[in-house]
């Protein structure tokens, strides 16, 4: 998650499941339509989140704490996602059927108090390589749940990697684990326990940093979506969210891990992908995942 981009779009703060009182809504329009930082069209999005509003959710809840505290950051904040409001309206219309839900984000930076707003009573956690930016982040936004981590790859790697993974079995998808899986250098180890122990419902990978040779990349963390949603033991499908698919280690690692099959939907530089359990696949075997 590049945190130098502040692309200009609109703020996420409601869903028909979860009340935000009108007048609340309209002060964020306000502040929308007001800011010199936000596109006039982004305030259509506001409108039709507002509009998902129903008599149901009226009577049945209102805004939580962390929806109520980012109205608040978001109105009193000229830096907004990364993502245009197109992009973030595939995630949010998933998490509008799938919250509350475990939703797992690589990267932590200006959309962090969005997401978790955006899964209220769910488990929304941000993984992060940056110690520092952890620790800048949390002073202001102390009820995101978030994790410093290290990867063990690099992006001029990212060739090396692909052919690494074709011959060693520990990397098949019949045989990929990632926990204590240092034979494979694309699985991702040293993770806290919560990484491994919990089944995400969604996965957005928006990090590590993947546009200079000795950053990270995300190759292991493309991979690593890719065997945990086959890994699945629950019902339905895993959703994953790959941003900056104009870049071509993203998009090379995404058809050969998450599957052009499983591409659901492409807008701006966002892929969503369904991917089903490996139980649920016509084909599990096999050296190549897909």
């Amino acid at each position: 998650m590049k945190r130098e981009d502040t692309v200009r779009n609109a703020h996420f703060l409601a869903d028909r499941r979860w009340f935000f009182p009108i007048v609340i809504a309209g002060l964020i329009a306000g502040a929308i339509v007001t800011s010199s930082f936000i596109k006039a069209a982004d305030y259509s999005l506001l409108c039709s989140v507002a509009n998902t509003v129903s008599p149901q959710g009226v009577g049945n809840g209102s805004a939580t704490p962390i929806q109520l505290q980012a109205i608040i950051h978001y109105a009193t904040s000229r830096i907004t996602p990364q993502q245009n409001f197109r992009e973030i309206s595939v995630t949010f219309d998933v998490l509008k059927k799938r919250s509350p839900c475990n939703f797992l984000v690589f990267g932590l930076g200006y959309d962090s108090m969005m997401w978790t707003s955006l899964n209220p009573n769910g488990n929304t956690i941000f993984l992060e390589e940056d110690p520092k930016w952890v620790q800048t982040v949390l002073k202001d936004a102390p009820v995101l749940h978030a994790h410093p981590v290290k990867y063990r790859t690099q992006l001029k790697e990212a060739d090396a990697l692909l052919s690494h993974y074709r011959s060693e079995p520990s990397c098949f998808p019949s045989e990929a684990y990632l926990r204590g899986n240092d034979k494979c250098k694309l699985a991702l180890t040293g993770f806290p326990d919560e990484f491994y122990d919990t089944e995400w419902d969604l996965i957005m990978i928006d990090a590590p940093r993947g546009y200079f040779p000795e950053a990270p990349g995300r190759m292991a963390a493309i991979f690593s979506a890719a065997v945990m949603a086959r890994n699945r033991k629950g019902t339905g499908v895993t959703h994953v969210f790959l941003h900056d698919v104009d870049r071509r280690v993203e998009k090379v690692f995404a058809e050969e891990f998450l599957c052009r099959k499983y591409l659901v939907k492409s807008v701006g530089r966002l892929w969503h992908f369904e991917i089903p359990s490996a139980a649920n696949m016509s084909s599990q075997g096999g050296a190549q995942f897909c």
